[in-house]
């Protein structure tokens, strides 16, 4: 039989019984995809607001000096010169990077997590677990 997954004989299905520390493992598993996932979507979000941010800082230099510059903080809009507003740009990007590599070293830990517990599980219980996303 070919195929990515071989059927299992009967006796291959596995009477493995679920142990408390394979019940830990499993939630332990759930909980960091979970987390995983949501840090996933931060990282998109802050990469999102990254671009928006070069793309601001590219805008403000076609600016007049003389005029005020509107900058968004929160759900308000201030009035700063383009000197503040080229500043705050540089700021609020630093601040980005650093979150992004905060959240690249956290996705990193996780997967090596993730996949530690995946090797144990999968090893005790075969295809009779599945921890592939779907």
């Amino acid at each position: 039989m070919s195929g990515k997954f071989p059927l299992l004989q009967r006796e291959e299905e596995r009477d493995a019984e679920v142990t408390w520390e394979d019940q830990q493992r499993i939630n332990q598993f759930s909980r960091l995809n979970i987390r995983l996932e949501n840090l996933e979507d931060e990282y998109k979000g802050q990469k999102t607001e990254k671009e928006y941010l070069d793309d601001l800082a590219t805008e403000i230099e076609l600016i007049d000096e003389e005029e005020p510059v509107p900058y968004k903080i929160g759900d308000a809009f201030i009035m700063l010169s383009l000197e503040q507003a080229q500043a705050r740009v540089e700021k609020d990007k630093a601040a980005i990077d650093s979150r992004v590599d905060e959240l690249d070293s956290q996705i990193s830990a996780i997967t090596t997590e993730m996949d530690g517990l995946k090797q144990a599980l999968y090893a005790k219980f075969g295809q009779a677990i599945n921890l592939e996303k779907s």
